[in-house]
């Protein structure tokens, strides 16, 4: 069985030498892959040093490293791992044999400490949100929506139309698992700080909103029947909250003394029909495009 690590960075020249090393010894004969994401220090020469192929992305983004390297490496199985030296090495012989042996798609590590350096409460609070938020509006999902740890299959990594550039990459690749229904799953792993001299690239403020984002724009594109609806009803109650009182007073007296806001009802009202047909129009172009991307997933598994 083939495997590749693949790692992405950014400045992790005090760490990359130690995670290359640590998935040398713990996968043995796999190729290990270092994408260096346009970094001002030491990280490429540090990885080439520990024996990873060391190669270069110069559009900045977590995402858009990992669009190279899906893109890039071919194998039979793909571990994917943050260079920040915060993942534990030894269990990925685990995880690409459950992989393997159940046939998985993907298989999410869940970050496991009890350390708050490690797992900052403000990082912890935000993935439990944006996981949280993911099951309600795709269905079942993972206890670690964000996590860096992962292991995915060659039919995955191949048919994986990946359009995010930052750390909002994992919640594309969570979202496509789970609108194609593939078979997935998710397996504790220990998590501890990052060494000296390592910093998180993670911005909670902006990346949070990134992420939060791209969560509802992934939800209008995948499951725009419900999304429009959602509008249409708002408008709807909008304008029977409006139209109440007018219709009220006509039966009692005949006439419409507020005119502009029988309009605005009426415009609501419009706009809430075309709303729901946008959906449904969307609802059955949607449906398409996911028979499409399952049907190259199913393709590459040949």
């Amino acid at each position: 069985m083939n495997v590749a690590v693949l790692i992405p960075c950014h400045n992790e020249e005090a760490s990359i030498g130690r995670v290359v090393e640590a998935f040398r010894e713990a996968l043995p004969g796999s190729a290990i892959y270092v994408y260096d994401n346009a970094s001002s220090d030491g990280t490429a020469r540090a990885a080439s040093a520990a024996g990873a192929i060391v190669r270069g992305e110069a559009s900045p983004g977590k995402g858009s490293v990992v669009r190279r390297m899906f893109a890039e490496v071919d194998a039979d199985y793909y571990v994917l791992v943050d260079g920040d030296g915060t993942y534990d090495a030894s269990v990925a012989p685990a995880m690409v044999r459950m992989a393997a042996e159940q046939r998985l798609a993907m298989l999410v590590a869940r970050r496991a400490t009890s350390s708050s350096a490690a797992f900052r409460r403000g990082h912890r609070v935000g993935n439990r949100l944006f996981t949280r938020s993911v099951a309600m509006l795709f269905g079942a999902s993972f206890r670690d929506l964000l996590s860096g740890y992962r292991v995915f299959s060659r039919a995955f990594v191949k048919s994986f139309p990946g359009f995010s550039r930052g750390f909002e990459i994992e919640t594309e690749l969570t979202v496509h698992a789970l609108t194609l229904r593939l078979p997935v799953a998710e397996i504790d792993t220990a998590y501890r700080e990052r060494p000296a001299g390592s910093a998180s690239k993670l911005n909670k403020y902006a990346d949070g909103s990134r992420i939060l984002w791209t969560i509802f724009t992934l939800f209008k594109n995948e499951r725009p029947f419900l999304f429009f609806s959602i509008l249409s009803g708002a408008f709807l109650a909008s304008a029977l909250a409006l139209a109440y009182p007018v219709v009220v007073t006509f039966l009692e007296t005949g006439l419409v003394p507020r005119f502009p806001t029988a309009i605005l009802a009426t415009g609501l009202t419009i706009s809430a029909m075309i709303l729901f047909a946008c959906g449904l129009i969307l609802d059955t172009v949607t449906k398409g495009r996911r028979e499409m991307k399952l049907l190259s997933y199913l393709n590459a598994m040949r």
